[in-house]
């Protein structure tokens, strides 16, 4: 007891008290009390904020999955509202041969008489080959193809189809893959121009979308590119553009 006197009397002084307290010895023993409480007020607080805690984490556990669960459900439907059925698709492509106006720029004499395909934004510019389902792959083997079964710039009742491999052939050149193939596909940005030159007279289109799979996700584009993602793989990777009338 007389060590908590004495600090007692300590406090005081530093605290600027001159007249130290004169209540005997026994009342000092109030202070262990407060002591003893203030241990107990901590724990306590301790306790609570652990409570606390283990409060969150319970709510995480039981509660993050339904959420999750909820944000791909919601992902899901955005997804599923952008495939197109089979029918919807029929459906669509019948109309687009009746709403669609043809569009034809104006001629230009100082354009290549081949038939081109230009992408600024990865350096692609390419002659379009043209060939059938039969011998496709010949064309492949030079570039970009347009696949004969769908449209051209100059007949857009339906969409304009390109491939073209990704990574070629062995005797391709890095140079000769750059411009001639799909090779930078991946790196084409929604907002990016491409340009077709057709008979002598320019078509631009602008990219309003991508994306990755297995199929073709919406033929209102008026063009779409693709081209395998991997060597190896179903998956492949589509850009999909609208013309722009000038």
């Amino acid at each position: 007891m007389a060590e908590v006197v004495i600090y007692y009397h300590l406090y005081n002084r530093k605290s600027g008290t001159l007249d130290v307290s004169p209540e005997p010895p026994h009342a000092e023993s109030a202070v262990e009390p407060t002591r003893s409480s203030g241990r107990v007020s901590n724990l306590f607080l301790k306790l609570s904020k652990f409570s606390a805690l283990l409060g969150i984490a319970l709510i995480l556990f039981f509660y993050t999955p339904k959420v999750l669960a909820l944000g791909e459900s919601v992902v899901n439907a955005t997804f599923e509202n952008f495939r197109m059925s089979k029918t919807e698709v029929q459906t669509l492509r019948s109309d687009l041969n009746v709403s669609k106006p043809v569009y034809n720029p104006p001629f230009d004499p100082r354009l290549p008489s081949t038939n081109r395909l230009l992408i600024p934004s990865i350096g692609v510019n390419t002659d379009v080959q043209e060939a059938t389902l039969t011998n496709y792959e010949e064309a492949l083997k030079k570039g970009v193809w347009r696949v004969s079964d769908f449209g051209a710039p100059n007949d857009n009742a339906e969409p304009i189809i390109l491939a073209a491999h990704r990574f070629g052939y062995l005797a391709w050149t890095d140079s000769y893959r750059r411009n001639n193939s799909f090779y930078n596909l991946p790196k084409v940005n929604v907002g990016d121009l491409i340009e077709i030159d057709w008979n002598q007279r320019k078509y631009l289109y602008e990219v309003y979308a991508t994306s990755k799979g297995s199929t073709i996700l919406d033929y209102s584009a008026d063009l779409i590119l693709y081209t395998c993602e991997s060597l190896t793989g179903d998956n492949r990777i589509f850009v999909y553009a609208r013309l722009i009338v000038i």
